[in-house]
């Protein structure tokens, strides 16, 4: 059985001010294709599909018609994250059929869909967990103590993962009991132990702590039935979690197929993917990463403004570029001059390269002279003391501005 994993589409979103809906709906293109062209027999959207709860019409609309035309060719399985709404994504879900299933309901989440294989040769379980956020969901996971009192979860994401999960096993256990043993996979939307962050990712600290420990999810070291697969979205990059599993042997494997685009400049290395994987009874077999497109490449370019216009940095001309000008006085035009010769930056700063201040900020009270102070601010953004001329324009505006207040 074919797999492909994907999450973290946050459709709607922008970068720096650019809107990437055309992008984004690119990406959506090229995964239709992905699915017709590897004959997919599901394709698993592992949270954040989109970049708000209230998502624009017009995105509404871009996702409606990528799920109309992957249901064509195969199921697909959504599940929300934490930028996503779970009540408005999962809104009419009991009305989907066999080749949409939109998890939202905490519920639902030791239920799992039995997909069957295009030649109904074999299937596969998705236990497709929402985001389980703690301060909505542990009482939701509540179970019976000795006493028959229910037993709320600790308010952390490990507690919920693991009430979550004691489920999810308690199911699988009693499925493969009674039947040969069939692929399992674990959708889940959660900050893994080891994983590695971007600065695109909104933070889901709860009580001081965000991480999830991966045994948590695949269930090493605990008595019973372990997931073959354990599809991670929130995580932007893509990135296996913990040990390859051993051919052959028992194991999960847990991956995050990252986000298809790059939504800040920490992500501007990453090799944007998704997960095209293979599963039998055995567990996972052959896995690909299959490339997204890349739109536009994201780099950052540093150097005097006289370095940034020569023909040194012609090959990031047409990036999204962040751009770092190290001239000690910031250049006349700064922002101009950049932007006619990068047009797709996104970021214009003025670094000097050499410090501008020599000793510690100095506090700004009334007794200052406000002239000294304001000195101060031309040495801080230009690296260098005002002009005799600068002085007296200063001078003038401050004369001026005590003149118009004592004809006030």
């Amino acid at each position: 059985m074919r797999i492909l994993h994907t999450s973290d589409w946050h459709l709607g979103r922008t970068l720096h001010g650019v809107d990437l809906v055309e992008h984004q709906s690119a990406f959506l293109d090229h995964l239709v294709e992905v699915v017709r062209q590897e004959r997919v027999d599901a394709v698993l959207v592992a949270g954040d599909v989109y970049d708000r709860a209230i998502p624009p019409v017009a995105v509404v609309d871009l996702l409606t018609d990528a799920l109309l035309r992957l249901t064509e060719l195969t199921r697909v399985v959504l599940t929300p994250g934490n930028h996503d709404s779970a009540t408005r994504l999962g809104f009419a879900a009991p009305l989907f059929r066999e080749r949409l299933a939109v998890r939202a309901r905490v519920e639902d989440l030791a239920r799992p869909l039995e997909l069957p294989s295009a030649d109904g040769g074999s299937c596969a379980l998705v236990y497709a967990l929402p985001y389980l956020d703690p301060d909505t969901t542990r009482h939701r996971l509540a179970e019976e103590d000795d006493d028959g009192a229910p037993a709320v979860p600790a308010r952390s994401h490990e507690a919920v993962a693991a009430a979550a999960m004691r489920r999810v096993r308690a199911d699988l256990a009693s499925r493969r009991a009674t039947g040969p043993r069939v692929p399992a996979v674990v959708m889940a939307h959660a900050f893994v132990v080891g994983g590695r962050a971007s600065e695109s990712e909104r933070d889901i600290r709860v009580g001081g702590v965000d991480a999830v420990p991966l045994d948590v999810l695949s269930g090493a070291g605990t008595d019973g039935p372990s997931p073959d697969y354990v599809a991670l979205g929130h995580l932007h990059g893509p990135q296996r979690v913990g040990p390859q599993p051993v051919a052959g042997e028992p194991g999960t494997l847990a991956r995050y197929s990252g986000s298809p685009l790059a939504y800040s400049f920490s992500e501007m290395h990453h090799a944007k993917s998704s997960v095209l994987l293979e599963l039998g009874a055995g567990g996972v077999g052959h896995v690909e990463l299959v490339p997204t497109p890349c739109p536009r490449r994201l780099s950052e370019a540093s150097g005097s403004l006289e370095e940034l216009l020569s023909p040194a940095f012609d090959a990031q001309a047409q990036d999204w570029v962040r751009v770092a000008v190290t001239d000690t006085a910031r250049p006349r035009d700064l922002y101009a001059r950049v932007r006619a010769r990068f047009p797709h930056a996104l970021v214009v700063q003025h670094r000097p390269a050499v410090p501008l201040t020599g000793g510690p900020a100095r506090a700004v009270t009334a007794a200052r002279d406000p002239l000294e102070v304001t000195a101060e601010f031309v040495q801080e953004v230009t690296g260098g003391a005002p002009t005799a001329a600068e002085t007296a324009v200063l001078r003038a505006a401050y004369e001026a501005a005590l003149a118009a207040e004592r004809s006030a």
